[in-house]
């Protein structure tokens, strides 16, 4: 029985993963401003979330203003990470945004021991290294007027607001539902861009539309929903690890429908991330 669990487990956390690496290609296909796209995301999937809860009557009451606090702050890195994302992807292409962005597990290990007061794993250090040396390979050179260069740090930047909001989440979903607390996150996320609505300029084309309601629903509704619940039955680090195959998705999504080829040091930088994130989940696994 608790194989069968572990099973069921699994195949949620990987279709979190494929709906979730939707979001490479759907954020680089619509034209508008990553901020505006951002609200209109967290609008439409606060809605069907709400509706969600409302149906399956599920409890929204926070218990304490600490807890509040924890979800508005784990909100804001959420928001600040899906809009860095974006602007990676509009700066670079699916490959380079979604690869830097995937930092985010060597990340977390990094980053856990601080929140979970645990020991520093010396390994994780050390993938940290090759990570870095992956991003290398990403960027052209170093050169801040270089949009590849910008695309690769505005990755860098949403992995470790990706990675603080999870941390921060692990801390609350055994308290609380995975939708409610999303749900709230969203609503959070679009009361604070709202005003961005009066800053950028708001034109969504027929196919932005289409793609807007895409990634509301099944890339941030049901994906992230899914991917946050798997928190109950894996550590942040190996939740994140076990998702090392959603880059390759992307990159294939982006390949098939954008047409965007990898070039030579995309593949090598890729390559030596993804192995940091393969490594990392051995060894999560063997301590299971």
């Amino acid at each position: 029985m608790k194989k069968q669990q572990h099973l069921k487990h699994i195949l949620e956390l990987n279709i979190a993963v494929l709906l979730i690496s939707t979001s490479g290609v759907l954020g680089r296909f619509i034209s508008m401003p990553p901020p505006v796209t951002v609200w209109f995301r967290c609008f439409f999937a606060a809605v069907i979330l709400g509706l969600f809860c409302w149906y399956k009557k599920i409890d929204l009451k926070i218990a304490s203003k600490r807890d509040f606090k924890a979800i508005f702050l784990s909100s804001l890195f959420l928001g600040a990470h899906w809009i860095t994302y974006f602007y990676a992807l509009h700066l670079s292409n699916v490959a380079i945004g979604m690869l830097s962005l995937f930092t985010y597990p060597v990340i977390t290990a990094l980053l856990e021991p601080l929140f979970f007061k645990t020991k520093l794993n010396k390994t994780h250090v050390f993938l940290g290294i090759i990570a870095l040396v992956g991003i290398y390979f990403l960027a052209p050179e170093f050169n801040l007027e270089n949009n590849l260069t910008k695309g690769v740090l505005s990755g860098l930047l949403s992995s470790v607001f990706y990675a603080l909001r999870n941390i921060m989440m692990k801390q609350k979903i055994a308290q609380y539902s995975g939708s409610m607390l999303m749900f709230y996150q969203l609503v959070i996320v679009s009361l604070v861009l709202w005003p961005v609505l009066f800053i950028f300029e708001v034109q969504p084309t027929s196919e932005d539309w289409m793609a807007l309601v895409t990634l509301a629903l099944f890339t941030t509704a049901v994906g992230h929903t899914l991917f946050m619940m798997s928190f109950k039955n894996f550590s942040i680090s190996t939740a994140s690890i076990m998702s090392s195959i959603q880059p390759v998705y992307g990159v294939l999504f982006g390949i098939f429908l954008l047409h965007e080829i990898p070039s030579e040091n995309t593949l090598i930088g890729g390559f030596l991330i993804l192995s940091t994130v393969v490594i990392e989940s051995v060894q999560s696994h063997k301590k299971i």
